[in-house]
């Protein structure tokens, strides 16, 4: 998928944050330390929902590939970002360019159709408890996270061979950290209106569905929320709620910013900072939002970390048997903790 009618160098230049040229280490050790954290606080939630039964349910198995996205998405960018900011070798092939920015697309679009998967989800469980199992069942929520891969594949796929049919002349040089798809439109050569038509138009077609379809969802969760006479029950709602707007809130209002806003007040500071929030550190706050106000995450993620550290340090703990495994005393000490390790946030929400 060569661009077409190159001339010249077969490379870009990402110029994203040249212009700190003392402070290339300073950024590359604040850049490394959010990546490191992003990857390892999803991979943490990936693992525990993995490995803790009572964690298998809709909720979970959505916030899981919402971990796994966030890893992949974060890490579209941030080596190359990195190697740059280490190195000074800002350069990046056609191939290269293209690749990143396919991928780009394809998991910034599937996080949010996945997010709107995840509107659905809360919306059964406040609006219609009592039906939840079957209206969020097990196939179901496997084709919502499928559908949202192939659907964002082909979406990402369109956009990239309209770009890559228009032609690079000159400097190749892309004002941003990444290839980004507004950098490489303002870069060509081409008449590129007929391309950034059919682009915004699909584009925002694509981008507002999911929004409009959480909006919406939202807006008949508070009417079923301001609806309850207990200010318990509408406390216990809104905070199954909470994570989940949090994260669209962040996710969509820079994104919204960065595509959404008139051509005559774009930045390219601007837009750098913008793109640094939503593609590094909306996915490393992501599993904090989670975890932090969801008991279950958090007690899953503090038994599997003392779990680790009394394996490795404490081998002869009074609860272990022999072989270094927990005994029946330890599990039965839990399930009393937990209230019998069912779940407390939402009604019947095990696999079914």
């Amino acid at each position: 998928m060569a661009p077409g009618n190159q001339s010249g160098s077969s490379e870009f230049l990402l110029l994203g944050f040249s212009g700190f040229r003392h402070q290339q280490m300073a950024l590359f050790m604040f850049f490394l330390a959010l990546y490191t954290v992003a990857v390892v606080g999803n991979l943490s939630i990936m693992t525990t929902i993995w490995l803790d039964p009572r964690l298998h349910s809709p909720m979970y198995f959505f916030l899981g590939n919402l971990s796994l996205i966030d890893i992949c998405f974060t890490s579209v960018t941030m080596p190359k970002l990195l190697l740059t900011l280490l190195t000074g070798d800002a350069s990046i092939s056609f191939i290269g360019c293209f690749c990143q920015m396919y991928f780009f697309v394809f998991l910034g679009v599937t996080e949010m159709f996945l997010l709107a998967a995840m509107a659905y989800d809360r919306y059964v469980a406040i609006c219609d408890p009592l039906r939840y199992a079957a209206l969020v069942s097990h196939k179901l929520c496997a084709a919502l996270v499928a559908s949202s891969w192939s659907a964002a594949a082909l979406h990402s796929l369109l956009h990239i061979v309209i770009i890559s049919h228009l032609s690079y002349c000159g400097r190749r040089r892309i004002h941003h950290f990444f290839c980004d798809m507004t950098a490489l439109l303002k870069l060509s050569c081409s008449d590129t209106s007929t391309s950034e038509l059919v682009i915004f138009t699909e584009g925002s077609l694509v981008i507002m569905s999911p929004f409009l379809f959480i909006l919406s969802s939202y807006v008949v969760i508070l009417s079923v929320i301001l609806k309850i006479h207990s200010a318990e029950g509408r406390k216990k709602a809104f905070s199954t709620c909470s994570s989940h707007l949090t994260v669209v809130t962040l996710f969509y209002g820079t994104v919204i910013f960065i595509y959404f806003r008139p051509s005559s007040s774009y930045s390219d500071s601007y837009d750098r900072i913008v793109s640094v929030i939503y593609s590094v550190v909306t996915p490393m706050l992501n599993p904090f939002i989670y975890s932090l106000r969801n008991t279950e995450v958090k007690g899953a993620l503090r038994k599997a970390a003392s779990r680790i550290v009394g394996w490795q340090f404490v081998p002869a703990h009074p609860l272990m048997g022999p072989s270094g495994k927990w005994t029946m005393e330890e599990e039965e000490g839990e399930k009393l903790e937990n209230g019998g390790g069912e779940s407390k946030d939402m009604p019947d929400s095990k696999w079914h």
